[in-house]
């Protein structure tokens, strides 16, 4: 690896293989070049050095070598490993689906440092706080989509302005609001309450520092998927089924 040349970067890992006897391959979600498959050598035996840093959701500094078919890790000094998560079931499937998420819409040797961000301070959220980890979930749900260039108009009616927030529809056909007076209620159109359109905005327009200072009941969280997860499925056509294994784990989230 002598010629080869070197590329320091901050990561997280978002996928591992073992492969080999004690070999791991890992896909990096990279600061500055999104997506990077990277060859550990010997990363599974316990006295690597390795060991730590290339396990899945361990956020650290990477040194990587170029080789022919992908990149070698040479080092790794962990900032942030995410214990809590990784040793949480159900911490670990909430973060599990977010991972999903970030493995599709995260492209290689393609800079996303916005969704970096959000997805970091969405597994810090999960893994340092009390915050309903549902709450979490559809937070960065939602502004990812609005990242990814699908933000919805939820600062009024889109057909005549109106912003009362009592009064609304969400609009899948349109992607916004729409007031009562503007749409009836059917397959496109989904009634929401007050305050599920005020969580849409604020997620929607807020400071990233500060999307996740605010709280809601259990009934508006259900809102935010009914949309969130229909929003999903149209806009990346596939379905998500992660969160399913939840409910088997009996937990009043």
């Amino acid at each position: 690896m002598r010629n080869m040349a070197y590329l320091k970067t901050t990561g997280i890992v978002i996928k591992e293989v073992n492969t080999g006897e004690a070999d791991r391959i890992i896909t990096i979600f990279s600061k500055d070049r999104g997506k990077i498959l990277g060859f550990a050598k010997g990363a599974r035996r316990p006295q690597s050095r390795l060991v730590a840093g290339t396990q899945l959701l361990c956020y650290s500094d990477f040194m990587l070598f170029k080789g022919r078919d992908m990149y070698y890790v040479s080092s790794c000094d962990i900032i942030e490993p995410f214990y809590d998560i990784r040793n949480d079931l159900e911490r670990l499937t909430y973060a599990s689906h977010m991972n999903e998420l970030i493995g599709d819409v995260v492209q290689a040797e393609q800079s996303a440092t916005d969704i970096l961000q959000l997805f970091l301070n969405s597994l810090y959220m999960l893994s340092k706080t009390d915050k309903s980890p549902l709450q979490i979930v559809r937070v960065f749900e939602l502004r990812l989509l609005s990242v990814l260039g699908y933000a919805p108009v939820v600062n009024g009616c889109i057909s005549c302005g109106n912003f009362e927030f009592d009064n609304m529809l969400f609009s899948f056909q349109d992607c916004g609001f729409l007031c009562g007076d503007c749409a009836l209620e059917g397959k496109n159109t989904l009634r929401i309450s007050e305050g599920a359109a005020k969580a849409l905005n604020y997620i929607i327009y807020s400071r990233v520092n500060n999307l996740f200072n605010f709280e809601v009941s259990l009934g508006v969280l259900r809102e935010l998927g009914k949309i969130s997860e229909r929003f999903i499925r149209e806009r990346l056509e596939k379905n998500y089924k992660k969160l399913d294994f939840i409910k088997t784990l009996n937990i009043r989230t």
